[in-house]
């Protein structure tokens, strides 16, 4: 690995070179892992079939050389691969632009229970509101309730 000041005095193409590794991990170890796990849990298995039935030996299961060790290979690359890709995703909310996308925005709003929401009005007295925040006609007790003044309903005694 290069010092900081060798580092600047390599051209674009030699900085490429040097950051491949670095750039590249994180999708070849999510290619890794799947090309183990189709050679374990297919590939294996139908060759060793087809070896046991071209040396007419009694069939055998194959049994996954991952699986073995109570399925630490699959943990441990879970939490590898989880691990990398929720690093990656922080990278890129804070902005680390590698691949010239761009970063995704932090401020998201939504309308969620608000009465003006999706052009509807906000409810009158003889109107309710549903779990949307959208207004719906009242009927029966509910509507009489909601039409009375709350100072004249405590007045009735």
């Amino acid at each position: 690995m290069a010092t900081q000041k060798e580092y600047e005095k390599l051209s674009d193409s030699d900085k490429k070179k040097e950051d491949w590794m670095n750039n590249k991990w994180r999708p070849m170890m999510g290619w890794i892992y799947m090309i183990t796990c189709v050679t374990d849990f297919i590939l294996f298995p139908i060759l060793w079939a087809m070896l046991q039935a071209a040396l007419k030996q009694p069939v055998t299961a194959w049994q996954p050389i991952t699986l073995q060790g109570a399925g630490l290979f699959h943990l441990s690359m879970g939490a590898i691969i989880g691990i990398a890709a929720f690093g990656r995703t922080q990278e890129k909310l804070a902005g680390a632009n590698n691949g010239g996308m761009q970063p995704v925005g932090q401020s998201v709003t939504t309308t969620y229970g608000s009465h003006g929401s999706m052009g509807m009005s906000p409810p009158s007295s003889s109107m309710g509101s549903n779990s949307m925040g959208m207004s719906k006609p009242m009927g029966g007790k509910a509507a009489r309730f909601a039409e009375a003044d709350p100072d004249s309903v405590f007045d009735r005694g």
